[in-house]
């Protein structure tokens, strides 16, 4: 193979397995490699240095590999500089654009490293004008005559670094590095996940919650009210049904038609979610509806009441929707992603969709902890590249009451 280029990796690269997946995309990209420097720590604390050789049938081939290995932290020896070309449209990227990951990035332009503001996977990155500052933007948002980072050259990428260890056995998410399984005990995720949700408030940071609909059908809805009046959340993110089915329960007991007291249907219960929705459009919002005494219990009134942050984006199935629901996704997903600075733990729950969507968003320095039924969920959240993924599998129900318990004094379910 006639192309060449070397790259380094520094970091535990044995034991978390990052030189075994540098190696699987190397040949996975019809590459091929050779192994230049290999210093393993000889210590658990010790980091490990590898310089290897990596090569392929054609420059953009080269240049796809070394793109791909950089989402491990593997950069170039030799990095070079950026290369910046206009975009050649509204919401047009140049064909061979940086594709971004969402590890904290740099990018060389001219003899200095700029960090590039707000690290999001599948973007691309757009230099200032004045070269002084550079972020990352979707498609979507670029506009022609921006200056876009092309091809892999004058880019470097910051793996995560290792978890700080007050007891070198032990961190605070170890309990959970093995993947996804319903095998742990549950008592002992929970209280290390307020642990860590009490840590991030003391930092100052926000906690961010993704939640489906299940929260309100398995009866959790209050439990997720008291942690919003303790302060523990500061960001929702949702789709129609959540907020829809809160005002119904909220409304009319039901939850789908469902006395959630009673734990059966109701006459014309199957009415009540849409009749609930027509209420709040016809007070113009869910925060008019609560200042005008429509709606005065349930998860978006304590969200309204406490000025919580929140952003309801729908689908196509959506009945209604509710006023504040965004029905154009791009616009929902700005909305979501202006909310993602500032957020130190994201929890999400019962939702798969919006999950991926807002993995996608986040940085992959903040921790993200995905609470469902279903393993697939978990799985799937990880497999799009939110590797910093840990899952709960359990009944949503019982966690968010035990999380309650944990994190709010004297709570008990009515």
């Amino acid at each position: 193979m006639e192309h060449s280029k070397t790259v380094e990796l520094r970091g535990h690269l044995i034991d978390q397995g990052v030189f075994a997946r540098v190696m699987d995309d190397v040949l996975e990209y019809s590459g091929a490699y050779s192994i230049d420097r290999f210093d393993v720590g000889r210590h658990h604390t010790d980091e490990s240095h590898v310089e290897l050789t990596v090569s392929a049938e054609t420059p953009e081939q080269l240049e796809r590999i070394v793109m791909r290995l950089q989402t491990h932290g593997a950069n170039p020896v030799d990095p070079g500089v950026a290369v910046l070309k206009p975009a050649p449209n509204d919401g047009v990227f140049p064909e061979d654009f940086y594709s971004t990951t969402n590890f904290d990035t740099q990018v060389r332009v001219g003899e200095g490293w700029i960090d590039v503001d707000r690290p999001e996977m599948d973007c691309g990155i757009v230099v200032a004008a004045d070269h002084a500052t550079a972020t990352t933007l979707p498609v979507s948002d670029v506009r022609a005559g921006e200056l876009v980072v092309c091809g892999g050259e004058g880019v470097r990428v910051i793996p995560l670094p290792e978890p700080e260890r007050d007891d070198p056995e032990s961190s605070n998410f170890e309990f959970m590095a093995s993947g996804v399984s319903s095998e742990r005990p549950q008592a002992l995720q929970v209280r290390r996940i307020a642990e860590e949700m009490r840590q991030v408030k003391a930092r100052g940071e926000k906690i961010l919650w993704v939640c489906g609909p299940a929260i309100v059908h398995t009866g959790a809805g209050k439990a997720l009210e008291a942690l919003i009046d303790e302060g523990y959340v500061d960001v929702l993110f949702a789709g129609n049904a959540l907020a829809a089915h809160d005002i119904e329960s909220s409304l009319y007991g039901t939850s789908l038609g469902v006395d959630l007291d009673k734990g059966h249907g109701v006459p014309h219960g199957h009415e009540h979610h849409i009749r609930a929705i027509n209420q709040i459009r016809a007070c113009g919002s869910i925060a008019d509806s609560v200042s005008s005494g429509v709606l005065r219990k349930g998860i978006m009134h304590s969200m309204v009441r406490n000025g919580r942050q929140y952003v309801l984006v729908g689908s196509v199935r959506d009945d209604g929707p509710l006023p504040d629901v965004y029905t154009d996704v791009l616009d929902g997903q700005r909305a979501m992603r202006s909310l993602v600075p500032g957020v130190g733990f994201a929890i999400m729950v019962a939702t798969m969709l919006h999950s991926i969507a807002t993995g996608n968003l986040l940085p992959a320095k903040v921790p993200l902890v995905s609470v469902d039924i279903n393993p697939a969920t978990v799985t799937k959240l990880a497999d799009r590249g939110s590797g910093q993924a840990t899952g709960v599998i359990t009944d949503i129900g019982l966690f968010c009451e035990q999380l309650a318990a944990e994190l709010v004094v004297g709570y008990k379910r009515d």
